[in-house]
């Protein structure tokens, strides 16, 4: 690797995010998705039930259908995988990186071959049998390896699972290798494919699922709801990370935090956020609070998860409240790619200066200038990450 100056290793630049949801598959389709009050959420047919859920949209199940019959090796694998491959391929090429590179991959997902590992236990429960490549295809780290294979990358492959914090907690990652001299160039990110009856059952049972025909029937963020309103949706979002200062770097991770807090309920964070608080304290600590233009929130749409957020943000933040917003009133949660989407929302509306509210909320966002963002993400059991971008 060549000598860098610390200085410059200490700069780690997004030099180029890519995804694919509901918004659509590129730059220009996802900013015009989210400049409307519009959501992506529709009414499907789950093991009997009507449940809301975040497709693709058809342009982007075509490709996806397209890339998997481009090689006969892609035909047995899961969408969560092929996602990754998509989002990734679409990210090389913005940042001018080409196949062959020696760069890092870090890609998780919360569940993985979501779809896939149902079907070959469903037909082992059946048969007493299952299929030679059941194993290879589900594994965890199917992901990134499938995606180092497309990319013929030569750096190290990673994949990982922590719940919804999966991909903030791969750009964690990748930043510690870049700054520990390990890497240059690092592929962080996370994709998901959620929409199955089992998975869509276990929400259920836990009595957090949406299941009321509103307008929005995602309420995240709405402090006053009566009850929680998660809708899942699917996607992949991926970012290219570079040290120093690159021409094309499109935002810089200005602040990093992580933090865990003892579990009370497999699924509970405190009532306060404490691993909110830390992980945002912890990305916050170079910055004064009033330069924060901006939280996109992980804000879940339950009634617990929402209200623990708030009151994390009211004990930071203080008077210096900054705007607040989330997606998932508009995509759904997409689990392990969750972190990453808002990556690029936050990045959007940076390069755009414009901000994207949630249409249900009365938040006014005047004229003001958004040159920080600070991004939230948490997994099941509290935890949480928190990265700080900031547009220079």
């Amino acid at each position: 690797m060549p000598k860098t100056s610390q200085k410059l290793i200490n700069k780690i630049a997004i030099t180029s995010i890519a995804s694919v949801s509901a918004l659509g598959s590129n730059s220009e389709s996802v900013w015009k998705s989210y400049l409307n009050d519009n959501h992506f959420l529709e009414s499907k047919s789950y093991n009997g039930q009507q449940r809301f859920v975040s497709e693709l949209g058809q342009d982007s199940k075509v490709a996806i259908q397209k890339l998997k019959e481009s090689d006969n090796k892609y035909k047995s694998l899961d969408d969560s995988v092929l996602f990754a491959i998509y989002a990734s391929r679409l990210a090389i090429k913005t940042a001018g990186w080409k196949i062959g590179d020696n760069f890092g991959i870090n890609l998780g997902s919360s569940r993985g071959a979501t779809a896939l590992f149902e079907k070959h236990y469903s037909e082992f429960l059946s048969t007493g049998k299952t299929a030679t490549l059941a194993s290879p295809t589900t594994t965890l780290g199917n992901i990134s390896s499938w995606v180092a294979n497309d990319l013929l990358s030569t750096g190290p492959e990673i994949s990982h699972s922590i719940t919804c914090s999966t991909a903030l907690h791969a750009l964690l990652n990748g930043v510690a290798w870049l700054k520990a001299g390990m890497a240059e160039k690092f592929l962080v990110g996370g994709s998901e494919a959620p929409l199955t009856d089992f998975t869509i059952a276990q929400m259920v049972a836990l009595k957090i699922y949406a299941n009321e025909n509103i307008d929005y029937p995602c309420q995240s963020f709405n402090l006053e709801k009566k009850q929680s309103s998660l809708v899942l949706g699917e996607g992949a979002a991926v970012a290219t990370l570079e040290i120093g200062e690159p021409t094309n770097a499109l935002a810089f991770i200005e602040g990093i935090g992580y933090a865990t807090e003892i579990l009370e309920h497999n699924i509970s964070i405190s009532a306060e956020g404490t691993c909110f608080q830390k992980s945002m304290k912890m990305a916050l600590q170079n910055t004064k609070l009033s330069e924060v233009d901006v939280v996109v929130l992980h804000a879940p749409g339950t009634i617990k998860g929402d209200l623990a957020e708030s009151n994390a943000i009211q004990e930071v933040f203080g008077k210096h409240q900054p705007l607040l917003t989330s997606n998932k009133w508009k995509i759904g949660h997409t689990f392990g790619a969750s972190g990453m989407l808002s990556v690029e929302m936050a990045i959007l509306m940076m390069r755009h200066n414009h901000f994207i509210g949630i249409p249900f909320l009365n938040q006014k966002s005047g004229q003001k200038n958004i040159r920080k963002v600070l991004i939230n993400a948490v997994g099941f059991g509290g935890n949480a990450v928190s990265i700080l971008l900031s547009d220079k």
